[in-house]
């Protein structure tokens, strides 16, 4: 009998009591298609990419983040913080020394062998890959579970997805427009269609002339630009208020583009991160292409 009573009471303090392991144990799916489950919620949380360092601050985990990659510098308190590497090369003994019950990683950005050897020493990485916008909102609420933090996540997500809600019905009849988005000058790089600027351009009713290329950036070359005929030109530039790159495009006066005047330039760090800043981006090139299709 008391052997009996001893089991049943061990059952319940695994399963019953909120302490219990099954009780606080936190899983959530990540971009690999694995169930990442960490035995309760993540207290220290390394981030290695500049984008996972906003999701996980506006998951509401900003005090768990003890380390992040370089360029991590939005919010203004994660640019404080230690950094660990870049997309180039993670100091993996640093991340170790951190012990953390979590590491955030970007799959366009980060090595997957390195990554492996951590998590072979038992470190949980969880894995980024946004590619819609619904797919931010579903990491913010991926990380606020991780870290304990759903309440906070949930509420940010579902402000995200009303903005974006709201821009799709705005937009959804407005006239096309031929957008070439210009991601970098030497060597010129564009985006195709998988990449989440270019669901921003279709969600303002824009066409992005270069969305049936393979590749996620593409090298293209001025010639191929000239042969779509763009009818708006969009840069981010250097990440500075230099229109150098735009200033370019207008020794070629017969382009729709040009002859309208209708070349601009973007906040880079709104559009070009995939975390819910991409909502105020979206906002900021939608009113670009509303301007752009007065001038035709």
């Amino acid at each position: 009998m008391r052997i009996r009573k001893a089991v049943i009471s061990l059952l319940a303090s695994l399963f019953l009591v909120p302490g219990g392991l099954s009780a606080a144990q936190v899983c959530s799916e990540d971009a690999l298609d694995r169930n990442v489950c960490l035995p309760e919620p993540a207290e220290r949380v390394v981030s290695l990419s500049p984008g996972a360092t906003e999701l996980l601050f506006s998951a509401g985990a900003g005090d768990s983040v003890v380390a992040v990659s370089a360029w991590s510098d939005y919010p203004p308190p994660a640019a404080e913080l230690p950094q660990v590497g870049d997309s180039n090369r993670l100091d993996l003994e640093a991340i170790v020394s951190l012990k953390p019950d979590l590491v955030v990683a970007w799959i366009d950005g980060n090595s997957r062998a390195q990554l492996d050897r951590l998590a072979k020493l038992g470190v949980p990485v969880f894995w980024l890959a946004p590619r819609e916008f619904e797919d931010i909102a579903r990491a913010v609420e991926s990380l606020g579970r991780l870290t304990g933090h759903t309440p906070v996540a949930e509420r940010a997500a579902a402000e995200f997805r009303q903005g974006i809600s709201t821009l799709q019905a705005t937009y959804r009849d407005s006239a096309s427009v031929r957008v070439f988005y210009q991601v970098w000058d030497q060597p010129l790089m564009t985006i195709n269609g998988d990449e989440l600027i270019s669901k921003a351009i279709a969600l303002c009713g824009g066409t992005n002339v270069f969305a049936d290329l393979p590749r996620l950036v593409p090298r293209i070359s001025v010639e191929t630009v000239l042969a779509t005929e763009p009818e708006v030109i969009v840069t981010a530039g250097r990440g500075d208020s230099d229109r150098g790159w735009l200033a370019s495009w207008q020794r070629f006066p017969s382009v729709t583009a040009v002859a309208r005047d209708n070349l601009y330039l973007v906040s880079p760090s709104l559009l070009q991160r995939p975390t819910f800043r991409m909502l105020e981006g979206a906002r900021e090139l939608c009113g670009i292409l509303e301007q752009a299709r007065a001038r035709l």
